[in-house]
């Protein structure tokens, strides 16, 4: 993943985490339902990756087709 994509994914999820906010104003963001760790994008798999912040794991994932950041909260 390039570093313009990390940060773009870490402002996200770190803002996800602390506000419970899913916007962002450059990227899309959706999230899908808690425990998912993939979604399909045009017959294209985008891989979610487990981030833990302020105690919450939350698993992300960017895809640069659409410009889109998936989120889902662990489940348990």
């Amino acid at each position: 993943m390039q570093s313009e994509e990390k940060t773009i994914l870490l402002r996200v999820v770190e803002n996800f985490a602390l506000t419970g906010n899913a916007t962002d104003e450059q990227v899309t963001v959706t999230c899908l339902p808690n425990g998912k760790s993939s979604t399909v994008e045009n017959d294209r798999s985008v891989m979610l990756k487990e981030y833990k912040v302020n105690e919450k794991l939350i698993w992300a994932g960017y895809s640069s087709r659409s410009n889109t950041v998936y989120l889902s909260l662990m489940s348990g």
